[in-house]
């Protein structure tokens, strides 16, 4: 039987506090977060492997794309240590119309980032801006705007 992938249903993150995530995402970026979920039990947690897994979930929409934020009440995890050259790092990148009014926007609103924005000046992405920030937990995220 085959198939095919139509899309990116939702990108995962597990932070410490969902609660103080969705404050820091909706302060940064305006985003409003939707309704929480909770699970639990042994089917979740060999879905997961994670033993008695307890956990709260909820889904941010930007775009066309989710973000679903997981808080694990049980077991409590370990904070984010990966550097960006560690195998399994990731980031999420957040496209934006305008780099200086978004970097300047986001450091107003305490945003710290790893350096300023960076200008590519070769290839077919030529003139595209981007810069690295971290959020509450340590996640890296990226905001990146095309040419005008």
């Amino acid at each position: 039987m085959a198939f095919r992938v139509e899309g990116v249903h939702h990108i995962g993150i597990t932070v410490r506090d969902m609660k103080a995530s969705f404050e820091w995402y909706s302060k940064m970026f305006d985003l409003t977060p939707g309704p929480v979920n909770h699970g639990e039990g042994d089917e979740l947690s060999r879905a997961v492997q994670v033993e008695g897994t307890k956990l709260s979930f909820s889904m941010i929409d930007i775009g066309s794309t989710r973000v679903e934020f997981l808080e694990y009440h049980n077991p409590r995890g370990k904070d984010f240590e990966l550097k960006n050259g560690d195998v399994g790092a990731t980031h999420i990148c957040l496209q934006v119309d305008d780099m200086d009014a978004a970097y300047s926007t986001l450091l107003e609103r305490g945003a710290v980032f790893n350096a300023p924005p960076v200008t590519l000046t070769d290839g077919d992405l030529a003139g595209s801006r981007w810069a690295y920030l971290r959020d509450p937990d340590g996640i890296q995220l990226e905001i990146w705007a095309w040419p005008k």
